[in-house]
């Protein structure tokens, strides 16, 4: 019954449209009338946003603070959880002082549900089209990313964005949407272990590490990881980059690094 309401409402938009009288209309349509949405959101049990909600959200987009540095988190369905938490975990603590050093943000193509590999629902806090220029742009993986790379829209706010970004990040199989971007032809890059050699193949202007001895790669403004947990080591890397050693070494603390290296059985 709810993805005949969507579909309803779908069809309810399109004939909005040629009407002169549009101002009259009183029911308010969805957004989303991408089957594939529909269809996840009946299985999630998630509701598909309104038009005017979807405004509202626009006006009520996170506040950014315009003297710090602004770094950008992808997200997508499917995306994996820990490639999103580690990067939020890392730059969102504040300095032993009590000082915010960044704006962090969680940017998706719309204002829309997104629910992640492991069944976490999140939402954006802005989207492709109204994002901020970014000083850092971190690009996480799915494990199957066939949707994000055939994604024009997706694809080219990268590459706009890298024209902006001190430092671009990818983690675990978000080193194919760099791929398929080629804003890093020519560098240094390392997928999640066993994704190698397909990522060289497909992209052969990559230079691709062996990713099976590799866990983390800099190659100027490039970062990568192969991703999951190891996407911690790259936030850390970067973090250091952008603050100091010892803002790091604090946040480690913060985060128990220590417990989790000598824990035993």
């Amino acid at each position: 019954m709810l993805l005949a309401a969507l579909l309803t409402a779908c069809t309810s938009e399109k004939s909005h449209s040629l009407s002169e009288k549009t101002s009259e209309i009183k029911t308010d349509s969805v957004v989303s009338c991408s089957p594939r949405v529909s269809a996840r959101n009946t299985e999630n049990g998630l509701i598909s946003l309104t038009h005017s909600q979807v405004n509202e959200l626009e006006l009520k987009k996170k506040k950014l603070i315009p003297e710090l540095p602004t770094i950008g988190v992808l997200m997508y369905d499917d995306v994996l959880t820990t490639e999103l938490t580690a990067p939020l975990d890392v730059f969102t603590k504040l300095t032993e002082q009590g000082k915010q050093l960044f704006n962090v943000i969680t940017i998706a193509e719309s204002y829309d549900f997104i629910v992640s590999e492991e069944g976490l629902k999140m939402f954006p806090d802005y989207t492709l089209a109204n994002a901020p220029k970014l000083d850092v742009l971190i690009v996480p993986s799915a494990y199957d990313m066939t949707l994000q790379v055939k994604n024009k829209n997706l694809v080219d706010f990268i590459v706009s964005q890298n024209n902006n970004t001190e430092f671009t990040v990818s983690n675990c199989a978000g080193a194919t949407l760099i791929g398929e971007s080629g804003i890093a032809d020519g560098k240094k890059i390392v997928t999640w272990i066993g994704g190698g050699n397909d990522l060289q193949q497909n992209y052969p202007e990559l230079k691709v590490q062996d990713d099976g001895l590799v866990s983390y790669i800099e190659d100027g403004k490039f970062l990568s990881s192969n991703g999951n947990l190891a996407s911690y080591i790259s936030s850390l890397e970067l973090l250091e980059k952008l603050s100091s050693k010892e803002h790091r070494k604090f946040v480690e603390s913060y985060l128990y690094l220590d417990r989790l290296k000598n824990w035993k059985n």
